[in-house]
């Protein structure tokens, strides 16, 4: 199954890393290794998870507190999103509906 980070995501995990890198040096690294392991782990199990907002299923991370929503096609899953789990939930809809 072939994967897409669509460019929304993408900042998102680069907001991700520059909030864990400016906690500790080293630390923004673990996280952008641990959430693409993460959505890597799409390859086998997409579809598994609860829709939770329109027709975005949501997935959460392993090690940190955020959440992968994507949608599904026959051959293709695409990443609209990677939130902070601790963001207010009206934010949360708002950032997947912008």
């Amino acid at each position: 199954m072939r994967l897409r980070i669509l460019a929304s995501a993408r900042r998102d995990l680069d907001e991700g890393y520059g909030f864990y890198e400016s906690q500790e040096q080293g630390v923004g690294d673990y996280f952008l290794a641990s959430v693409r392991a993460d959505i890597e782990s799409l390859r086998l199990s997409a579809g598994i998870h609860p829709i939770k907002h329109r027709d975005y299923h949501r997935m959460l991370c392993r090690v940190f507190p955020f959440a992968v929503f994507y949608t599904k096609t026959a051959d293709e899953v695409i990443i609209h999103a990677v939130l902070d789990c601790r963001r207010e939930p009206d934010w949360i809809r708002h950032h997947l509906q912008g």
